[in-house]
């Protein structure tokens, strides 16, 4: 019987479209899901021809209902777990919420339920589109588990200081509806419109300059927390940077010439 991949990546028309592939298993992420999605991250980050990346579940349960703890996490106390030197490690394990910075724009498309790791993976996506029916949680702290990847320094930070608490202390869920009020996710849609609205989104995205988009996504996510100053610095280097790109030109032309620009990523 072949392999089924735990994560599947499909690139077309310069949008990349991630899927965790366990519906099986509500696409909890194993070990094997984990070292998937981190070459494919890589890929997204290193590919010229991908300007923007949309990353969704198999399914109709779930975006991703966090780590396979059968797997993932030891089931005795002192039992072997993540290398203890990997602490120490620059980098992380080169996942989208540990390690690997890409400055491309990533969408998210959920169905279902997103939590524990698959919230963490919704926390440093740009563009983020759920279903009615979508659930959103942080459940680590029922099991015991102390909630990482970011998750609690990245949600604190995007949600109100109340809100965040009680979603990380309690372990509850916010509908679709309470994470659309709070600030979570952008659109809530019928589910049969989730990937249509994802790939409309994306198709946005792709029209613009896209060196110009990943350079303000890097000025955003990295003057975040900088003094103002030392922040205005890194954001008037980086608008120096762009307008040495053919593309910086190509947009005032275009608007002189009343046409739509075309921007080619140099």
């Amino acid at each position: 019987m072949p392999h089924t991949p735990p994560v599947l990546l499909e690139v077309d028309d310069r949008i990349a479209t991630v899927t965790l592939n366990r519906p099986q298993a509500m696409n909890a992420l194993d070990p094997e899901s984990v070292a998937a999605l981190r070459d494919i991250w890589a890929r997204v980050n290193d590919d010229p021809g991908i300007w923007v990346a949309i990353v969704t579940g198999a399914g109709e349960s779930a975006f991703c209902s966090g780590a396979d703890l059968k797997k993932s996490i030891p089931q005795q106390p002192g039992a072997p777990g993540r290398n203890i030197a990997d602490v120490f490690q620059p980098g992380g394990r080169g996942s989208l919420d540990d390690g690997i910075q890409v400055w491309k724009p990533i969408i998210a498309a959920v169905d279902g339920y997103c939590l524990g790791a698959g919230l963490t993976l919704l926390s440093v996506t740009d563009f983020r589109i759920a279903s009615h029916t979508s659930v959103f949680g942080l459940p680590e702290v029922r099991r015991g588990i102390f909630p990482t990847l970011g998750a609690t320094h990245r949600l604190y930070r995007q949600l109100p200081h109340a809100i965040a608490m009680e979603l990380i202390l309690y372990g509850d869920n916010l509908t679709a509806q309470q994470a659309l009020q709070y600030g979570l996710i952008n659109r809530v849609v019928d589910s049969n419109q989730v990937m249509r609205r994802a790939r409309e989104a994306a198709q946005r995205f792709t029209a613009g300059a896209p060196l110009t988009q990943r350079a303000i996504k890097e000025s955003v996510i990295r003057g975040h927390g900088l003094p103002l100053e030392d922040a205005m610095r890194l954001e008037s280097m980086l608008a120096f940077a762009t307008r040495q790109t053919e593309d910086a030109a190509e947009g005032p032309k275009a608007f002189a010439e009343k046409r739509d620009p075309v921007y080619k990523g140099r």
